[in-house]
């Protein structure tokens, strides 16, 4: 039985005294209009109206269910209509997690998508790790590389580039690496998410493609934290490997230097996941939406660009 229409017509045949003219109203049969009140009468296991040949009267039990049911009538279509305010309007908190380079990236950039939708929030969680979106009550999550969750939906909405890098006061006295192969001889800063992050991968020169160079690297220090690597590097703690995101402005103010541009390293997708496709509440699909078109317009994060210096 759907509850708040059998009171919708427990009301009209309260305000009409008739069955008749309310299965007039809407087109059924009158034997319909006495079913749906007698089922909710058999919900709430007590009598609501009198029937008798001249008119329907309400039992002292129906009289004081009125106010009750308006109440929950009238709240039923307020949540109707808030919903249907809500279709296709981005509104409420979008919780997000990224890695802390696109993070403190996208925190310079959201006020674009914050002044298109005033009504929509973004929490932004920022770490080095994968997340389990249901348990931690995440709405979306930014990933690098392929999504093995089959659970999960996931959407390419940019690559990795990432720079090697180091401080001029590390480089004062030694000799920059020429080739990915120097860097075993050189202390390396080791930013470790996953798997083996103690090998960096370069890509050939041009006139070589498709080769990759892997080398196995060394150092004293290592963090699980992009944005700690980043400030160790500064520092002069020794050569890293991190996002453009992170270090171009760097490189352009001249506090790190890029090393080994002819030797781009190796580039990765960034997908956006999230728990299901069905019933994708609009503001989530804008957040979507607006990582899509943000990474968009950075050259170094398309599917296929030419990795140059940053200066």
């Amino acid at each position: 039985m759907d509850l708040i229409a059998a009171l919708r017509t427990f009301l009209r045949v309260a305000e009409t005294g008739s069955f008749s003219a309310v299965a007039a109203e809407r087109g059924v049969t009158r034997p319909a209009v006495s079913r749906q009140v007698s089922a909710l009468e058999d919900h709430l296991g007590t009598r609501l109206v009198q029937r008798s040949t001249q008119a329907v009267t309400l039992t002292e039990e129906g009289r004081e269910l009125l106010a009750a049911a308006q109440q929950l009538v009238d709240s039923a279509e307020a949540l109707r209509q808030m919903t249907a305010s809500r279709r296709g309007k981005p509104m409420g908190p979008v919780r997000l997690a990224v890695p802390v380079p696109l993070g403190l990236y996208l925190s310079d950039k959201i006020g674009r998508l914050l002044t298109r939708y005033e009504e929509l929030s973004v929490d932004l969680v920022l770490r080095d790790g994968v997340s389990n979106l249901i348990e931690e009550g995440l709405d979306l999550e930014v990933r690098i590389g392929p999504i093995e969750d089959a659970a999960l939906i996931a959407r390419c909405i940019g690559w990795t580039t990432a720079h090697l890098v180091a401080a001029p006061s590390y480089l004062e006295g030694r000799c920059p690496p020429a080739h990915p192969r120097d860097l075993e001889r050189h202390g390396c800063i080791v930013y470790h998410r996953w798997g083996r992050d103690d090998v960096w991968w370069f890509s050939a020169p041009a006139g070589d493609p498709g080769a990759e160079i892997a080398v196995s690297v060394r150092g004293r220090f290592r963090a699980n934290n992009a944005a700690a690597v980043q400030r160790a590097a500064l520092a002069g703690r020794g050569i890293a490997l991190l996002s453009h995101l992170l270090v171009s402005e760097d490189v352009e103010k001249g506090r790190l230097r890029q090393l080994l541009p002819a030797y781009p390293s190796r580039r990765f997708p960034l997908y956006v996941a999230y728990p299901s496709r069905r019933g994708l509440p609009p503001r989530t699909r804008a957040v979507i939406d607006y990582l899509a078109e943000l990474l968009g317009e950075d050259p170094a994060m398309t599917p296929a660009v030419a990795v140059v210096s940053a200066r």
